[in-house]
């Protein structure tokens, strides 16, 4: 598992470098245009800041003071625009006054069109001059994009009008202060729940778990309520951070169209954004989405947003009248709506839906089916048969001396069929991993190392066991050692590797019942181990015995060990029925996730 600390980092890094405002040294060119930054969510709508300039008038080659002021900002964005085209390119370039405040930057084809920060450092006030082309349109106006911190912004403040002698004279005042210009669409309170009565009816709906009430404190719910061209999408889960689903064309993250809800001072914050791999997600600075609104109650948070079935206007945006898997994700999110990677699986559909289809009322998984089938697979091996098949032929022998079973002793056929059992039901389970990863994963820590090295020494167990030395060779007693060794290092690398792989998100039981339940497993094999120890130890005692008959112990139990045969015949059974209530509850934890 990746160190959470280097984690944080380089998510922190990649975020700076993949957003355009989120440039801590201001170098954001890709927001010429539009001039937003790419933090998601919605700017704020009354500005804090203004913009001055010390003329009103100007021609060709006039140098015009203009300064930006107000309460304390980490970025800013300076442009000069047609007045009566806002929507075409800067004109005219700038000059610096301070430049360890601000940097000059082209936008188009004019070189130095634009004025940007040069770091997060916090500032109240910044003056540039800005430099009148020989072509500069009749009336000119100064735009600013101003970055608070990083969810709180203002998009295209608008500053002055100043014009030429020739030109009509300016609407705007000096130093105006009018609202900024809007990009995206208001955001209201939710007044009232969801409602699920229509779902599978009129609504698409995803439950987790099935048919929850999207008020519990427990239940993941999804919505898709097609009205006309568009879809009214409803969201809601436990969640302090974010909640966030996305549609996808495979069960992989990647290549996806998502929807994040991010919680941030008492408020909620919308956003489209795009996967890329395993990357945190690229929030989009043009919100394509309508009558947004959301609540935030006793930890549940709730969002809804419209948005028409296909959008050709906006790059990234899947049509919704097509099939997608479909995931469900929460997570945490820090100051300033940065979001975290989700620390368990997502939810997701076992299969791919229409949301604008037939309605339906659906659950998900937050492990895939293969996972499910690996992690079973090696509970009923490594919990039932490995450890019945060791208690056997370590106790059993005199028990089940005199007991034949298709020409062999009892005792080492009910050993090798269970030892047989276990390198089936290992190897079957070794390949789904792989089937569904199509290869190794990097995302699994030791687990998969140790999976592959329980592997090889489950399949040189029964390779050596079929070189086994009779019972009077020479070399047997080295073969018991060698046997015994191979088994118990498989077996203990086994529960560790269980141990890992119960918490990793691809099978990511409930914390910390898996992690008691596997201690508690551990301590009850041991217990009973020992405890037939001792009563062999107790049965050897009673005879007397030489020095060379003791050595013979790890070949096989003395005669004065049947004596127990009863008290070992109750421990055996109640060694099996509780080793089949630990498998029973593994296997209702994997198939409640």
């Amino acid at each position: 598992m990746e160190l959470p600390g280097l984690a944080f980092a380089i998510w922190i890094f990649i975020c700076f470098c993949a957003s355009v405002d989120g440039y801590p040294n201001g170098k954001v060119r890709e927001a010429c245009t539009s001039m937003i930054p790419c933090h998601g969510g919605s700017p704020q709508l009354s500005p804090e800041h203004t913009i001055t300039v010390d003329e009103t008038k100007f021609k060709p080659g006039d140098n015009i003071e203009v300064r930006l002021s107000g309460p304390e900002f980490e970025g800013f964005f300076i442009q000069a625009r047609d007045a009566d085209h806002l929507d075409s390119p800067a004109v005219g370039s700038f000059v610096l006054v301070d430049r360890r405040l601000s940097q000059l930057l082209t936008c188009g084809r004019t070189k130095n069109s634009a004025v940007s920060h040069t770091s997060k450092a916090k500032k109240k006030y910044v003056k540039v001059y800005w430099i009148a082309p020989g072509d500069a349109p009749k009336r000119v106006q100064f735009l600013a994009t101003v970055v608070k911190k990083y969810r709180t912004f203002w998009v295209k403040i608008p500053g002055p009008i100043i014009s030429q002698p020739n030109a009509p004279s300016p609407t705007t005042p000096l130093g105006a202060t009018s609202e900024a210009v809007s990009t995206s669409h208001p955001i209201s309170y939710l007044s009232k729940p969801f409602n699920t009565s229509d779902c599978g009816s009129m609504k698409f709906c995803i439950r987790n778990p099935s048919n929850c009430d999207p008020e519990s404190a427990s239940c993941f719910f999804l919505s898709f309520q097609q009205e006309k061209s568009s879809v009214l999408i409803e969201m809601s889960g436990p969640s302090e951070g974010y909640l966030a689903f996305a549609l996808s064309h495979d069960q992989w993250m990647g290549g996806d169209d998502a929807y994040v809800c991010v919680s941030e001072d008492h408020h909620v914050h919308v956003s489209t954004a795009y996967l890329k791999g395993r990357s945190p997600p690229v929030l989009d600075s043009e919100i394509a989405l309508e009558d947004v609104s959301w609540r935030l109650v006793d930890g549940v948070l709730q969002c809804s947003f419209r948005r028409s079935i296909r959008l050709p206007d906006y790059k990234g945006r899947f049509n919704l009248d097509a099939s997608y898997y479909i995931f469900l994700a929460d997570g945490e999110a820090s100051e300033g709506g940065l979001i975290h990677k989700h620390r368990r699986q997502p939810l997701v559909t076992n299969g791919r839906y229409n949301v604008t289809g037939l309605p339906q009322d659906i659950g998900g998984s937050r492990s895939p089916r293969l996972i499910k089938a690996h992690g079973a697979l090696m509970f009923v091996a490594w919990v039932t048969t490995v450890s019945i098949g060791v208690i056997v032929a370590r106790f059993f022998k005199p028990v089940w001396s005199h007991s034949f079973l298709f020409g062999k002793e009892m005792w080492f056929q009910v050993h090798r069929m269970l030892m047989l059992t276990t390198v089936i039901l290992t190897s079957i389970s070794f390949v789904l991993p792989f089937t569904y990863r199509g290869g190794w994963s990097q995302q699994a820590g030791f687990h998969p190392y140790l999976g592959c090295t329980v592997m090889a020494l489950t399949i040189f167990q029964p390779l050596m066991a079929g070189f086994r030395p009779f019972r009077h060779a020479p070399r047997r007693q080295l073969f018991n050692w060698f046997h015994w060794g191979t088994g118990t290092t498989a077996r203990i690398l086994a529960v560790v590797t269980m141990f890992l792989g119960m918490d990793l998100p691809a099978l990511d039981l409930p914390d910390p019942w898996d992690t008691y339940t596997m201690i508690a497993f551990v301590a009850w094999h041991v217990g009973i181990d020992v405890l037939l120890e001792i009563h062999s130890y107790c049965l050897i005692r009673k005879v007397e015995v030489t020095e060379d008959d003791r050595v013979q112990i790890l070949q096989s139990l003395t005669s004065a060990e049947g004596e127990g045969r009863l008290f070992k015949q109750i421990v055996l059974t109640i060694y099996v029925c509780g080793n089949i209530v630990f498998l029973i509850a593994f296997l209702a934890a994997i198939n409640q996730i």
